[in-house]
């Protein structure tokens, strides 16, 4: 009697020991797990996870599988009703949107109309689009994946990048995959060149390893040219020669020409009321030298003129910091040719030669 009461003692705190030590385990095990994804890894997963419920209820005919990494990758998706860009808001590059309609966006969203020909009849695998700053690459790629309706899996280094050894080329791998289950798909990398820059001896094994498996998944895609990589870049001659053979179709984006910069001003200025005496001809002839964003603050700069008139005739009594409710009548007046250099011009030659023409 008194073994058989010993024995269950010793069960019991056996018992008890083994559950005492599971639980400690599993309490080590929650808190170690919290400290090592940290606050970022947190944040990602919750926006994985309030993009699947959007791409779900956006796409719900659509069953999807993914894994862990494709959930991270999918935050980076863009819809293509998201994007407000299409190319009829590009201005002064007709014959770059020409192309990329016939050899890049036809053969991604219409196969079918290649499949009864040659092989060779598809999209390209990469695209590169390359020039100055400020010149329309990001806003072609944009306009790009909303006219084609394709998923615009738009990537970032800070995406990518993972302090654990191996997790950056699962989430690499999560990219092509996830591309290949929502094609047709266009994976945009802006700044191209500071990711597949070229490959030195000196490199950091984890960068080497990254390069290889990006450029292994991207030469091993069968999804028929539904999936492309597009990248921007303004350095060209960093990309390693390796990519740049995977993107044949490349596109110099160029500082805009007369003919160009008038366009680019129209599309900027039609919103807006001009002065019937505006010279728009001497506005494109002194805008020489500068890029498309540069027109872009150039004209922001000279309709500021006449709302900072307003404001100084209307609100000069304001004290205290308080600023009265506008009239249902505002009315600020017409923007004149001269506004463009009572404005804060981007370069300063722009506004001594626009002076000049203006005399």
């Amino acid at each position: 009697m008194i073994k058989d009461r010993v024995s269950l003692s010793a069960l019991a705190n056996v018992a008890l020991f083994l559950g005492s030590g599971l639980s400690i385990y599993y309490a080590l095990s929650y808190l170690i797990s919290n400290a090592t994804e940290g606050p970022t890894a947190v944040e990602a997963k919750k926006r994985s996870e309030a993009a699947l419920k959007r791409f779900t209820a956006r796409r719900p005919d659509l069953d999807l599988d993914l894994d862990e990494y494709e959930k991270l990758i999918l935050a980076e998706v863009i819809a293509p009703e998201d994007i407000s860009v299409g190319f009829d808001d590009i201005g002064g590059l007709e014959d770059i949107v020409d192309d990329l309609r016939e050899s890049v966006l036809y053969p991604l969203t219409v196969p079918g109309l290649f499949s009864s020909g040659s092989p060779l009849l598809s999209a390209p695998k990469g695209v590169l689009l390359y020039g100055p700053p400020g010149c329309g690459k990001t806003m072609l790629a944009k306009a790009l994946a909303a006219e084609s309706s394709a998923t615009f899996i738009n990537i970032k280094m800070s995406t990518i990048l993972d302090k654990w050894f191996g997790q950056s080329n699962k989430l690499v791998a999560a990219i092509f995959s996830l591309a290949h289950k929502l094609q047709p798909s266009i994976v945009f990398i802006d700044e191209i060149d500071s990711f597949l820059r070229e490959r030195q001896k000196m490199d950091h094994e984890v960068t080497s390893m990254l390069k290889a498996e990006f450029m292994t998944l991207w030469d091993g895609l069968t999804s028929d040219g539904r999936i492309l990589v597009l990248g921007a870049t303004n350095r060209p001659n960093d990309i390693d020669s390796a990519f740049l053979r995977r993107m044949p179709k490349r596109f110099a984006v160029r500082l805009p020409k007369p003919p160009q910069r008038r366009k680019i001003l129209e599309l900027l200025l039609r919103g807006t009321e001009l002065d019937p005496e505006f010279d728009l001809d001497a506005v494109v002839a002194n805008t020489a030298g500068m890029s498309g964003s540069d027109i872009k603050e150039a004209c922001r700069d000279a309709v500021m003129v006449p709302a900072r008139e307003y404001f100084r005739e209307h609100y000069a009594a304001a004290k205290g910091g308080a600023v009265p409710r506008a009239p249902a009548d505002t009315r600020i007046r017409a923007l004149k040719t001269t506004d463009f250099f009572l404005g804060q011009p981007a370069t300063e030659e722009f506004g001594e030669t626009l002076s000049s023409a203006l005399d």
